[in-house]
């Protein structure tokens, strides 16, 4: 008998698998309690209730810019990722030319390398071009750390795919744009918002490469971590976090819920068909 279906063998899943979620989320709600915590001190036990923080958080316009400044720069960059990631991905999966594993494996080659190289890399290039430091560098940046995610997120989405339908759209008289768009494009749209979450997420919490390439306008990661050296803005960080943390949590489950709504819809126009 197998020992994970065994009544103790359920058990034994059972309990590792509470403590691994007690590990991975204990930090969070921990994090979560002292940000109303009426103290500077982040200790047990805790002083009172408050909600001082928060508004200090709101207030303090450097930090908001930091924010705004971390969402732009995800914002641009997962754009840009996903067209080039989007562009790649067909190319890889629908084309056929000389030094296919090359060309994959340098566009995944971020994966490997690491962040403080790259960055190292960024800046001696930037330096050389006589191009500023700015967000436009922390973009361009973080567009080729998160291309490889939308690269793994876009290819097996288009090779789940029948040729057979964009052959029938070119047998049809449909040019290869018109295929595109009316064809392929819904039927990996749903990858396409996977691998723009993925992509915001991992420039928004970036922190290696902008540090080398940042401007005079800081990051939220960079701002929290020059923020870390002075304990009395450790309260207001702790709440941003909180603020940030629900913030992504409500966003993901969301596009979780439209993703696989749009691949239900995508099913059953596929089985009407």
């Amino acid at each position: 008998m197998d020992t994970a279906l065994s009544k103790n063998g359920r058990r034994l899943l059972r309990g590792f698998f509470a403590l691994v979620v007690v590990f991975l989320y204990a930090p969070i709600l921990v994090l979560l309690v002292f940000s109303f915590n009426d103290s500077a001190l982040p200790s047990f036990p805790l002083s009172g209730f408050t909600l001082h923080w928060y508004h200090q958080f709101f207030v303090n316009s450097e930090l908001r810019g930091a924010l705004e400044t971390s969402a732009l720069v995800a914002a641009l960059s997962s754009v840009g990722a996903v067209l080039l990631g989007t562009l790649a991905s067909v190319a890889l999966t629908r084309r056929r030319f000389r030094a296919k594993a090359l060309v994959s494996a340098l566009l995944l080659s971020p994966l490997v390398i690491p962040y403080v190289v790259f960055g190292i890399s960024l800046l001696l290039l930037f330096h050389t071009l006589g191009i500023p430091r700015s967000i436009l560098t922390v973009v361009i940046g973080h567009v080729v750390i998160s291309l490889p995610y939308t690269i793994l997120v876009l290819v097996p989405r288009l090779e789940q795919i029948d040729v057979a339908l964009e052959e029938a759209a070119h047998d049809l008289g449909a040019n290869p744009l018109v295929t595109f768009r009316t064809v392929t494009l819904p039927l990996i749209l749903p990858a396409i918002l996977s691998a723009f979450l993925i992509a915001f997420t991992t420039s928004f919490d970036e922190y290696a490469v902008a540090s080398f390439v940042v401007g005079t306008q800081a990051t939220f990661p960079i701002y929290l971590y020059s923020a870390m050296r002075f304990p009395s803005q450790l309260p207001q960080v702790i709440a941003v976090a909180v603020v940030v943390l629900t913030v992504s949590l409500v966003v993901v489950v969301g596009a979780e819920l439209g993703r696989r709504s749009a691949e239900r819809r995508l099913g059953a126009v596929d089985a009407a068909g």
